[in-house]
């Protein structure tokens, strides 16, 4: 089984194919996408995507809300995808607050650049320290 990590990966890359696939208006399914990437299923991904997806609404307002001077769909797909998910396991996941922050950060060091990368830690920890986070820690 891979690590949380790894599979946070997994769930940027299908969000960042499902961003894609939506633009080109070519049909698709996401668990089929899922599957493309992972050998054996795993909830954890499955969660991640899905909820991305089904709270992507929310999730856009708020990251626009927090960006400074810009809007999450004029980042690169992969940056999308990357602070969807963070925005999206900080918010509605038991996932430790800290861990979200620093997993999402970890993912823009590795696939953005620097000044996209400080953008997304900016927004996240914004976002840490304004909204209501219902407790969690």
């Amino acid at each position: 089984m891979k690590n949380r990590t790894l599979l946070r990966e997994v769930a940027v890359k299908v969000l960042y194919q499902v961003y894609i696939l939506e633009k080109t208006n070519v049909k698709f399914d996401v668990d089929s996408l899922i599957k493309d990437q992972m050998e054996v299923e795993n909830e954890f991904v499955n969660n991640l995507v899905h909820g991305t997806l089904s709270r992507q609404k929310e999730i856009t307002k708020l990251a626009n809300r927090y960006l400074e001077n810009w809007t999450i769909d004029r980042l690169s797909k992969v940056d999308k995808a990357i602070l969807s998910v963070g925005i999206y396991e900080l918010l509605y996941t038991k996932t430790p607050c800290i861990v979200s922050i620093n997993e999402t950060i970890e993912l823009s060091k590795i696939y953005s650049d620097e000044e996209v990368s400080d953008m997304i830690n900016a927004c996240m920890d914004k976002i840490y320290k304004t909204e209501d986070l219902h407790g969690k820690e």
